[in-house]
Formats: structure tokens, sequence, C-alpha cells
């Protein structure tokens, strides 16, 4: 990559030496408030055979930064533990904590054994604060229209869908904030997470704990009998909680919830296989948000001319990367969502989901009744100069 950001972070570091007991506590501070500053949302530190090299996931790219001596890596890593109130001499198994005391952001600190030590890796939400609110998410306002009219119900579930790394848990915590501004304290809201990533006041949030027995379907049962109005469930992950949370929307009360799919009518195909009964889907179902991230382009991108450099995208004109200083090289700055919002109020959905038809089916029923696809919305960015068609192709494929 280039060296502009290598050499912003070594400028940074601590100035005693790494024997000094004080330079791993120094540089873990710089690691984390670097990263943070830079608009990284994941920093992976990765042990080799003869050093550790840190990558920072930059608009949803991992880029290389540095690299640390291997007799750096086990402190590094043991620091990161201590901040996270890991327990600091298991080393053979997976752990996950959360850094409490990490300033004006939100870190997950998750650590994996691997062939030559452990890998660490840091996820940082520092957009917690400027995405807090759903007016702050730029979704299209039609879709933003939707989302406040679903959250207004009492009985049903709204679903975040989109692969990892997508913004899903940021619009959920978004949409809490947005129930809690409009009632108040005169609503009970719960949330159930595995694990809570960020703080959000006025809901009571519990984190799973497997060692315990307390997971996901435990705890949303007990929930039920914490006279809760508002569930949210950070994410379903098998049929068991599936079920729990359908039946629950379906006993007075809704329920917010992030599920992995490609598309909205994909992951009602997926409720489907998992066992979900259709006039389960079809009567506690309120609406499905589907989202991806594209890289926006940088103001030094340029207009082609090429046919191929549409590759293969419904659009009239393409925007090309090119790379500058101010992008580091990458020809992007930024992140923006592209979304597409399924709700079963069309009979024809409704009918769709009750004869369990396919996806495919599902989602030209869904666009008959008005559904803007995000694929239709990334190509209209792509005319607009926005992004590039490579981008498009990168974050949904082929």
């Amino acid at each position: 990559m280039p060296q502009n950001l290598e050499t912003q972070f070594r400028e940074r570091l601590p100035r005693c030496g790494e024997e000094d007991p004080q330079y791993v506590t120094e540089l873990v501070d710089v690691i984390l408030s670097a990263a943070s500053e830079a608009g990284a949302t994941d920093v992976h530190l990765l042990p080799g055979e003869d050093a550790m090299e840190m990558r920072w996931r930059l608009d949803g790219v991992l880029q290389s930064v540095a690299m640390f001596s291997a007799r750096l890596a086990p402190r590094i890593v043991a620091r990161l533990k201590v901040l996270s109130d890991l327990l600091t001499y298991q080393t053979e198994m997976p752990q996950e904590g959360r850094i409490r005391d990490a300033g004006d952001f939100e870190t997950r600190v998750s650590t994996f054994p691997a062939l030559y030590g452990e890998k660490c890796v840091v996820r940082l939400f520092a957009g917690a604060g400027r995405y807090d609110r759903l007016d702050r998410l730029n979704l299209p306002q039609d879709i933003l229209t939707d989302i406040r009219r679903l959250l207004q119900q009492t009985t049903g579930v709204f679903m975040v869908t989109g692969p990892a790394g997508c913004g899903k848990t940021t619009t959920n915590y978004a949409c809490l904030r947005e129930i809690v501004d409009n009632s108040g304290s005169g609503k009970s809201l719960v949330s159930l997470e595995d694990p809570i990533e960020v703080v959000v006041p006025g809901v009571t949030q519990s984190q799973v704990n497997q060692a315990a027995g307390f997971d996901l379907t435990v705890g949303l049962r007990s929930l039920m009998r914490q006279d809760p109005e508002v569930i949210m469930v950070g994410e379903i992950r098998d049929r068991e909680v599936a079920e729990t949370v359908f039946q629950a929307s379906l006993t007075g009360h809704l329920v917010v919830t992030t599920f992995h799919a490609g598309s909205a009518a994909e992951a009602v195909n997926r409720l489907s296989d998992m066992g979900i009964e259709p006039f389960l889907l079809k009567s506690g179902l309120l609406g499905i948000l589907s989202q991806r991230l594209l890289r926006r382009l940088c103001a030094c991108a340029q207009p082609s001319a090429e046919r191929d450099d549409r590759m293969g995208l419904a659009v009239e004109q393409a925007t090309m990367p090119v790379g500058c200083s101010d992008c580091q090289g990458t020809g992007y700055r930024g992140r923006f969502v592209v979304a597409e919002m399924l709700t079963v109020e069309d009979d024809a959905i409704g009918e769709a989901i009750r004869n369990r038809r396919d996806a495919r089916f599902l989602e030209q029923t869904a666009i008959s009744a008005g559904m803007v696809t995000s694929l239709s919305r990334a190509c209209e960015a792509v005319n607009q100069g926005i992004t590039s068609p490579a981008e498009v192709r990168r974050v949904f494929g082929f």
C-alpha cells in the first residue's frame, strides 16, 4: 500500500525502546487511537514466524500498516487482553472481550490460537457517535420512512440483513435509539446480545454466557417474563432462536434483530429452509431491510468511455478510481449504504411467502409491488459517479 499511512503510524510510535516496561502500553494506545482516527473498523494482528503484521480494515478492505518483532507479539496481545478483562495465561482457547475505557469509541477484542501464536482482531465502533440515529445513516428516504413506520408497531419482527461488516448492528442500535427517543420511559426495551457492542441508554442490555448455559434461546424465554415491549436480539443464528423470536412477535412484542442473508428475499427463503413455518413468517414478519456498504470514489476519479469498464452492469457510464495522497492511493474515500426494504403488506408477497416460493420469484413480486433492489440503487450510484462498477462487483459479486 502507499507509504503515507505506514509513515504516519511510524511517526507516532513510542520514543522509548522496546525493552522499556511502558513501551507496549504506549504502543497499544497508539494502535487504538491511530486506527480510530484513520477510520478503521478492524485491527488485525497476525502472528508470523519472524514478525507480527498489523493490518487495518479501511472502507471494508484490509491494508497492511506495520510489522512488529516476534518478541513483541505476545506482549501486544497480552496488553489487549488486560484491557478487555481476558485471561492473559489462556493462549490455547479463543477469547472475546470488550475494552470498557476506550475513550470515544467502543471496542471488541477477539483472540484466536494460530500456528505462530495468538491472532488478535480488534473491532472499532468509531462510528457509534456519527451513525447513532436513523437519519444519520444516509438511508434512502423511502426506506427511512418505512423503518420509522414499522418501529411504531407493537408486535412483529423487523429484521436487518446483509453480509458481515455491512453495518447491520449499527442500524439495529439506531433503531433502538429511535424507539427510546419516541417513547421516553414509556416502553420497556431489553436486548440480548453476543456480545454487547454499544451501550444504549434506556435499554436493559444483557450478554449471553455460553459457559454458564445462558444462550440466546434461554435468554429469550426468560426475557419474556420480564414484561418487555421491545426486544432486540443481536443475531438469529439457528432454528431454535428464529422460532423463539417469531413466537415472541406473536405474543405482543416488537422484535428487532439481524440475520445473515444476501438479500431481503433470500432472508425469507433461509428462514423457511431453517424450518420456520410459512404462517409464522407471514404473521410475524413486519419487514426486512437488506443493506450493503460501497466505497465512495475519491475526487481524483476519472470518467471512462470504455464499455468493458461497466463490467456487465446495467449502467450508462462508468467512473474509475485513480488514486492520490488524499485516498492513500486506493481511489476511494469513505463508504455509503445501499439498501432494499421488503414488507409483507402486499397480498401477493404474503401469498408467495405462504406458498414457499423461491427467492427469485419473491424478489420479482416485491419489485412489482414497488421495492427497489440494492443492486439497482448501486447501479444508479455508478451512473451518478459516486462509485465504480468494480466496487459494485466486489461487494455484490458476479
